[in-house]
């Protein structure tokens, strides 16, 4: 897959952790600015997804097997846009928490999905 998106997913995830995560330490819920953070760590998931597709579809396939790697690209895709609804349900700093969680939880599946494509010759 493309590592060089991979790595931008993980580490513009990673920033908008430690950004939601310095909202709620000082007891701020999301704010608009953080949804447009969200909104554009989700646009790079999306390209993520759509390559991964058009991968599979032209007969590439990863080290592992292919429905886990989808499953895992749909998952990835879900959860900055699911952590961001759930935000909306608690207008306190735990808002903010979620958000920075969610991240987190994106960075991680990031590495994942690095492991199961696999590494290319290898």
């Amino acid at each position: 897959m493309l590592d060089a998106l991979t790595v931008a997913i993980g580490a513009a995830a990673l920033a908008l952790a430690a950004w939601c995560g310095f909202a709620a330490l000082r007891n701020q819920p999301t704010k608009d600015w953080h949804f447009i953070g969200m909104g554009v760590v989700t646009l790079l998931v999306l390209a993520q997804l759509v390559v991964g597709i058009v991968m599979l579809a032209r007969g590439e396939r990863p080290d592992e097997s292919s429905v886990i790697f989808l499953a895992y690209l749909v998952g990835a895709f879900a959860a900055v846009p699911a952590a961001g609804l759930l935000s909306l349900s608690e207008r306190t700093k735990w808002g903010s928490v979620t958000v920075a969680a969610g991240a987190v939880v994106l960075a991680v599946l990031e590495v994942r999905l690095y492991d199961i494509w696999g590494t290319p010759g290898a």
